[in-house]
């Protein structure tokens, strides 16, 4: 059964969500596309928290083609569509300094290769896609999602879950 979610609805656990997204490097993703993902919705000022979700991930994510985190930035204010671009390259920016950081860990694991492959950020700048993961046009909502590979929603919280508690949701 696919579900699409009505705007600004809440997303319940067990449902089954085909949400799609084209992330700042122009990949498209899905939620039900065959990996078990770990969407984090955040505003730009949050960056801390969608960094300790990754961090909190289990070794055996790391690398791993089945699994992948997908940060939504939801951009609260209006952007031209200059502001747009500038937007999107610091975005890009972060991502690869975020998979500088992360390199080690891969090179630890013999993970052969780049870390930064692996990273995924959406720049929602209208709230389409926070809409879809039932935040409000203009909210700082902070959720985070896990889906599984058929796009069911496994679980979803309002702030950074404990490691323990999403390695078991991820297993």
């Amino acid at each position: 059964m696919l579900f699409v979610a009505p705007l600004h609805a809440a997303l319940s656990v067990g449902q089954i969500y085909a949400l799609n997204f084209v992330d700042v490097d122009g990949r498209t993703l899905s939620t039900a596309d065959g990996h078990v993902s770990v969407v984090v919705l955040a505003t730009p000022v949050d960056s801390e928290k969608p960094r300790a979700v990754g961090d909190r991930t289990p070794g055996y994510c790391l690398g791993n083609p089945t699994y992948r985190m997908i940060t939504v930035l939801n951009f609260t204010r209006k952007y031209t569509g200059f502001g747009r671009k500038i937007a999107t390259m610091l975005v890009r920016r972060r991502l690869d300094q975020e998979a500088k950081r992360l390199q080690p860990r891969y090179d630890a694991k013999k993970i052969t290769h780049n870390a930064r492959g692996d990273l995924f950020a959406v720049a929602d700048f209208d709230g389409t896609v926070s809409s879809q993961l039932g935040g409000q046009p203009g909210a700082a909502d902070f959720r985070v999602f896990v889906f599984g590979k058929d796009g069911k929603l496994r679980r979803r919280w309002d702030n950074v879950p404990a490691a323990n508690e999403l390695a078991a949701v991820l297993k």
